[in-house]
């Protein structure tokens, strides 16, 4: 299905929009979820999931058994979104407060991974993402691990991304205020991992710390 261009182009703040890969991927590599968008039956639906990004395309996968997955791997219409929040924007009035983001939306329809070899690549490029440097770690996945989850994918073709920088922008009048304005920057971080009763005496791993 063919999205019209307009479905890409945001209502407001198009001057924030951007279609090309080199602002595209940076964000899906970043970010860790997404959140994937459809309905059924005139019922919405909005699931969070893991993804990866490789090449022109994302990768999700879940159980054979998921209603969610049975439903969007038909190939019905799906909206995907991916948002990074780099700093609240605190302006001297509560209307002008805002926020330092980068986001990107996809309109794409699910593509179902039939070849083992290829599904097993899109299980590696995710758990790399998610845990890095831990797939050759980890005990290899069974072939029954396998064929009991489905792995989808969307093309990157019908994506946008939007970003805001800098700082408040305040109405004229209020710019003499007495009131501080400016940035508070956010960070999302990963601390030292913490074992569970079966790693007691297991060295954390390099690529863990």
């Amino acid at each position: 299905m063919s999205v019209p261009k307009s479905k890409i182009i945001p209502s407001r703040s198009a001057k924030r929009a951007y279609f090309d890969p080199e602002s595209i991927y940076p964000i899906l590599d970043e970010a860790l979820f997404c959140s994937i968008s459809y309905a059924v039956d005139n019922q919405p639906f909005s699931i969070p999931t893991s993804f990866v990004r490789y090449e022109n395309k994302i990768y999700i996968h879940g159980s054979v058994g998921s209603h969610f997955i049975r439903e969007i791997e038909k190939g019905i219409p799906v909206c995907i979104t991916v948002m990074l929040v780099d700093e609240l924007v605190v302006a001297k009035s509560a209307f002008s407060h805002s926020v330092n983001y980068r986001s990107v939306v996809i309109f794409a329809q699910a593509e179902v991974i039939e070849d083992m070899d290829m599904k097993i690549a899109s299980f590696e490029w995710l758990t790399n993402k998610i845990v890095p440097g831990s797939w050759g770690y980890l005990r290899p996945v069974k072939v029954n691990e396998v064929k009991k989850t489905t792995a989808l994918a969307f093309t990157l073709d019908e994506a946008s991304a939007k970003m805001r920088t800098g700082m408040p922008i305040d109405e004229e009048e209020d710019r003499h205020l007495p009131i501080w304005s400016g940035l508070i920057p956010l960070k999302t971080s990963r601390l030292e991992p913490v074992g569970d009763s079966s790693s007691e005496n297991i060295p954390i791993p390099e690529h863990l710390l």
